[in-house]
């Protein structure tokens, strides 16, 4: 019997931040924090900018237009 693994592929639906974390949502109500110093442009980035973000590719990305700054969802994570 032959069985195939694969990698989880991770939704994000939301994100925000504290002072030292990045946060994101998972589309199965999981939430991740991550260092923000993980990611230099968005720990230099206002407030107001950081807030301004979207999903990409139905929710496995993230992208900051004005910092610039994209972000895979799946990269959040070590398997």
């Amino acid at each position: 019997m032959n069985t195939v693994m694969t990698k989880g592929i991770y939704r994000a639906i939301d994100v925000w931040f504290s002072n030292e974390l990045l946060f994101v949502r998972l589309d199965d109500g999981r939430e991740v924090g991550t260092p923000v110093d993980w990611f230099p442009r968005l720990k230099s980035a206002s407030e107001e900018q950081r807030m301004n973000w979207r999903i990409i590719g139905s929710g496995i990305g993230i992208k900051w237009e004005e910092v610039p700054e994209d972000i895979a969802v799946s990269g959040l994570f070590s398997e």
